[in-house]
């Protein structure tokens, strides 16, 4: 029972802490700048269509090879 406590006291501070961080409107979490976001001609695969800025580096290729 002790061991819940402890577990649930810490959880409940983490929880505690990210709530202060949105009552004062700090930036939310953001990914990284670099990973495989950064690597060039990497498709999603995931999705059917290419998302808002996928599609303004395929135009901004497209207009470079032209």
């Amino acid at each position: 029972m002790g061991t819940f406590l402890v577990a649930f006291i810490i959880m409940a501070v983490a929880v505690g802490a990210m709530a202060v961080g949105v009552i004062f409107g700090r930036q939310p979490i953001a990914g990284s700048c670099g990973g495989l976001n950064k690597i060039d001609g990497l498709e999603c695969g995931i999705c059917d269509r290419p998302c808002e800025k996928r599609r303004r580096i395929m135009a901004e290729a497209t207009r470079q090879n032209n």
